[in-house]
Order: C-alpha cells, then structure tokens, then sequence
C-alpha cells in the first residue's frame, strides 16, 4: 500500500511539472520533451528506490532558493497588489544578479526582443547586468513599488513607470524604463 502512494505521488508531482513546464514565451513541444525525461527519470528512481525507507530529509547545509513562480496550483492574484509583489521580484532579482528569476518574469518580453533580432535572455540579460552600477544594484535589491504611481489600463494589464520606483537610488527612464506588466497563465509577467 505504501508503494502504491509512493509512486502515486510521483506521478502526481510528473504531471505538475508537465503542466508547469510550459512559460508564457515556451513552446508546447519542448515542454513535452523536457517532461518526458523528467518523467522517466523520477520513474527510474522511484523503481529503484527502497518504498519501505523513509524520505531522507533536505541537506541542511544548502539553503533553498525561492522559486520565482507561485507554489503549488494558486495562481498569482489578479490584482494590482500581485503586479507589483511580481515587478518588485524582478527588481530584486536584478540588483542581486539573478538570471533565472529575470528571465522568468520578463520572458514574453525577451521573445519578443528575440524575434526582432536581440540574444537571448541570459545573454541580454548578462550585459544589462554590466551596465548598472554596484550602488545602484544594491538599491535594487531593496527597491519598492509606489502604487500610486502605478497605472492599471485593464484589470490584466498594468504599467509600472519608472518613477514607481522607489530606492536609495534615482534611476532614470534610460536607466531602468517602464515596464508593462500583463496577467498570463496565472501569473504576471513583463510584456514590454
């Protein structure tokens, strides 16, 4: 019986990373194939895997990084709140050099850039971190939204302008610009 929850919860967890593998900017077919080799791995090693054992807990040692979607299958909230929580995310992941979180948040933008001709994320991305100075990267990291400041054009679409941010540092439209922000699959994410 206890085999059978085990392996239960393993496909349970397979068929959320084949519904999540998906970003707003991927393509369907590499998520097949991405859940497909997640799939028959963790299959492998469930196999294998001694049912009777108990889970060995999380290395202490190596803290967890946060995720930059939401947990479990709430979505984000379709509120200006939720915009903002998003876009301070980004701002935070930016000042702190967090490739992987920028390039979740702002990925439908980067496609964008992408199909006009721009790299791709980390590469973009991997300049633009060059070019902001280290005072102003530390301010990132602590940076918030002044919703005042923010522009709700629908209830799925928000304009963040660079004069919502607030920081120890000033930044200016070339330095940092404005960013809409739109209500995808759940979540928010930067479109332009």
């Amino acid at each position: 019986m206890r085999a059978r929850t085990t392996v239960s919860m393993t496909m349970t967890a397979c068929a959320a990373l084949v519904v999540c593998a998906c970003g707003p900017g991927d393509d369907k077919g590499d998520a097949d194939t991405k859940s497909s080799a997640s799939a028959s791995a963790t299959a492998s090693a469930s196999a294998s895997a001694d049912p009777s054992a108990p889970p060995s807990p999380p290395p202490a040692d190596r803290p967890e990084k946060p995720s930059a979607t939401p947990t479990g299958d709430r979505p984000a909230p379709k509120t200006k709140a939720g915009a903002i929580k998003r876009y301070e995310q980004y701002l935070h992941a930016l000042g702190s050099e967090d490739i992987d979180t920028v390039c979740d948040v702002a990925g439908p933008a980067v496609k964008k850039a992408q199909n006009e001709g721009l790299g791709s994320c980390s590469s973009s991305y991997t300049a633009a971190f060059k070019m902001v100075s280290p005072a102003q990267k530390s301010a990132l990291r602590t940076a918030t939204v002044d919703p005042g400041r923010v522009v709700v054009r629908t209830p799925a679409k928000i304009e963040m302008p660079t004069a919502a941010v607030k920081s120890s540092a000033t930044f200016s439209e070339s330095d940092l610009g404005s960013y809409t922000l739109e209500y995808l699959k759940d979540e928010w994410y930067i479109t332009d």
